[in-house]
């Protein structure tokens, strides 16, 4: 608890007013981003045998909620950062787990590339190639709406490999990496979001993680698993966020000779909100405790928490917007900010739909 409190302390002190103006400047100043990759805050759950600082799946939801009540593009760059590290920790042999992490605890950035131009929600469909030509590997493919690539040291890429897939860990500066930033991005603006193309990029075998040649969707499952319950988490310190500047609001603006609070349809708004937040928070604490236990229910309790989070998380930035009108509806403002940011949170690692047939193959399976 704890180290805990240590490292929330250590992102509140960082962010303090400058959300704002990171969002509008569509960037985190890359000092930021390699001092908090260099305590261990970006990537909290890796093993202490490698450099990180082991935190449990509750202590790190913790702590990724509240930074998503501060900062959803911070948040957004602790989910690539803890993808990227669990992948490698999953997948990757003694050595590469030692090599590779201790870079993503000691100051380094990385980026999770899934998706493609042709393979977003059906990630099967991926056709980036990394092939193995005696002790190198090639990777060809193009990577689309990369979050953290623009500022990423490495990218850990997902692809097809002898009939199977693949991770490889690629340099972004590797010869034949192109990276193009997502120009003004709707959410999650300074979470340097961009597209990856690999040509013919030659590297060390040693690149490619001990797990070649396991099917893709297994692959793509268990990273996402951790991804979906970080955006899940995010989405509750959105909530969290809009909830307090709502409650603030409404009991400081006055109209018709009474706070807005004392309104009965303002009331309900932060009523709403309320419920919304604690409802997420359950839900994601269920997933938190299956992902710590590792219980076989996690796929499937990390997609309903991503889906409920984050579908309560855009209605009730929508309705923080809506008690605080034209005051919230400024540039950078708090909940504009979540607005846009919450918006975005059904569609990524997972979009509702996506989530929708998951959940409703899962409840058939029960039935059945």
């Amino acid at each position: 608890m704890a180290v805990l409190e240590t490292l929330t302390a250590l992102v509140t002190e960082t962010v303090g007013d400058a959300a704002s103006e990171w969002d509008v400047a569509g960037e985190i100043p890359i000092s930021v981003l390699r001092g908090l990759s260099a305590k261990g805050v970006l990537c909290a759950e890796a093993n202490p045998e490698f450099g990180g600082l082991g935190l449990s799946g509750l202590d790190n939801a913790a702590l990724t909620a509240h930074t998503g009540a501060l900062c959803s593009s911070l948040r957004s760059v602790m989910t690539s950062q803890g993808m990227a590290a669990h992948t490698i920790q999953r997948f990757g042999d003694k050595a590469q787990r030692a090599q590779y992490i201790g870079r993503l605890t000691g100051g380094d950035l990385a980026a999770a590339a899934f998706s493609e131009p042709g393979a977003g929600s059906d990630l099967a469909a991926m056709s980036t190639e990394i092939r193995r030509e005696g002790d190198e590997i090639v990777v060809n493919g193009t990577k689309t709406w990369i979050t953290v690539a623009h500022y990423a040291d490495w990218i850990v890429v997902f692809g097809r490999h002898e009939g199977g897939g693949a991770v490889a860990v690629v340099p972004s500066s590797a010869p034949g990496v192109r990276v193009t930033r997502v120009a003004e991005p709707l959410g999650c603006r300074a979470a340097g979001h961009a597209s990856v193309v690999l040509d013919h990029v030659r590297l060390p075998a040693e690149h490619l993680l001990a797990v070649a040649g396991q099917p893709v969707v297994l692959l793509t499952t268990i990273a996402l698993t951790y991804g979906r319950l970080s955006v899940a988490w995010g989405c509750v310190g959105i909530l969290r966020a809009c909830l307090a500047a709502v409650a603030r609001h409404a009991a400081e603006r006055e109209q018709f000779g009474k706070p807005l609070l004392q309104h009965q349809l303002v009331a309900r708004h932060l009523a709403e909100l309320y419920a919304a937040e604690q409802a997420a928070t359950l839900v994601c604490e269920q997933a938190s405790r299956s992902w710590d236990s590792g219980s076989p229910e996690q796929v499937t309790e990390s997609v309903l928490a991503k889906h409920v989070a984050a579908g309560y998380a855009a209605r009730g930035a929508a309705s923080a917007i809506q008690v605080l009108a034209s005051v919230g509806a400024s540039g950078g403002h708090v909940v504009e900010r979540a607005y846009r940011d919450a918006k975005l949170m059904e569609i990524i690692e997972g979009s509702n739909e996506i989530c929708q047939l998951i959940l409703a193959d899962h409840a058939a399976s029960k039935a059945g």
